[in-house]
């Protein structure tokens, strides 16, 4: 097979025969950014992966990878081809997962892309009872922020994510619980002892805020009532601003799932007007989602109903028609 490109024909034979195994390491290195921890992920030697590596460089004609002392990274032509790569290993779990259905045999693995309190709160019982229940479906997770979450979807990465709703991509979203956004004050703030927080009296007080890619709904929440913020500081771990409030260092406002076993020290009060994030999950698409994937948001679903009366079932069962 030849393929015509700028006048020049470029032998292709043999590229529908690579392995998907050395399509997996591909994958795996570009993912964990080291030949040496994808080779111990894998079962592989060192110098294994670096031959499929270089047998796939080879049959394609150009470099995928740059190697060097900071670790692996993608090439320009490696990201063209990255996401065709993803899509076959997507595709080809697929195939393999329904085959296995058809025969009345329960096999796949499950990639889920999330964020902390969903990882706290939710994702340790629902696995347990979910693996109980199908001890042959792999689960495997994938921890980031939103902005994460939303990347790896879109590449492939992880078949679906928990993420805050709406999205910044061009996702598919299910709905799933609305999470109150609270502010936090040291106990010995002056606006400590108020039943509810005005926007107005926290405008110049010192913000202690996420990091981007965290701070979506906080963002929107304080445009929506005309806030320039003053931003103290800017953390990637909850627990970490929380701690910062304790010592007055500013104020902050997280969701509500997030803020669990307090110091004493600090008070958590409402803000004025009607203010949440929606926690939902998001894919490409659910209905090309494989068999296992679908199992597993069937019981999360299921599970949040009978946790959460927050839970809005119709919403859920409208857009759970999806899959």
């Amino acid at each position: 097979m030849f393929l015509n490109v700028n006048m020049k024909k470029i032998h292709v034979k043999g590229v529908v025969k690579l392995s998907l195994v050395k399509y997996e390491i591909f994958s795996t290195v570009v993912e964990l950014g080291s030949i040496t921890r994808a080779g111990e992920t894998l079962g592989l030697s060192q110098s294994a992966v670096s031959h499929a590596i270089t047998s796939l460089e080879s049959k394609w004609n150009f470099s995928i990878l740059n190697r060097g002392r900071s670790g692996i990274q993608l090439t320009s032509n490696g990201e063209r081809v990255l996401k065709y790569v993803r899509e076959i290993l997507k595709w080809n779990e697929e195939m393999v997962q329904e085959i296995a259905n058809i025969n009345g045999l329960e096999i796949g693995t499950v990639r889920i892309g999330t964020f902390s309190s969903v990882s706290i709160h939710w994702l340790p019982e629902i696995m347990k009872i979910f693996n109980e229940n199908h001890p042959s479906i792999e689960i495997k997770l994938l921890e980031g922020d939103y902005d994460d979450i939303e990347h790896w979807i879109t590449t492939g990465l992880v078949d679906f994510g928990f993420v805050s709703l709406p999205t910044s991509k061009h996702l598919e979203a299910i709905p799933l619980k609305k999470d109150k956004m609270l502010c936090i004050l040291s106990s010995e703030h002056p606006l400590a002892e108020q039943n509810e927080i005005r926007f107005e009296s926290i405008k110049d007080e010192p913000l202690i805020k996420p990091k981007k890619g965290s701070d979506n709904d906080l963002i929107r929440i304080l445009k929506e009532h005309h806030v320039t913020p003053n931003i103290k500081f800017e953390l990637s771990d909850d627990q970490a601003m929380i701690s910062m409030v304790e010592n007055g260092m500013g104020f902050s406002i997280l969701p509500e799932m997030v803020l669990h076993r307090l110091p004493t020290n600090v008070r958590t009060l409402k803000l004025e007007g009607d203010n949440f994030r929606t926690i939902g999950i998001a894919s490409s698409s659910f209905k090309t989602l494989a068999p296992a994937t679908k199992k597993f948001i069937k019981y999360l679903k299921s599970w949040l109903s009978e946790q959460s009366p927050s839970i809005n079932t119709n919403e859920i069962a409208k857009k759970g028609s999806l899959l």
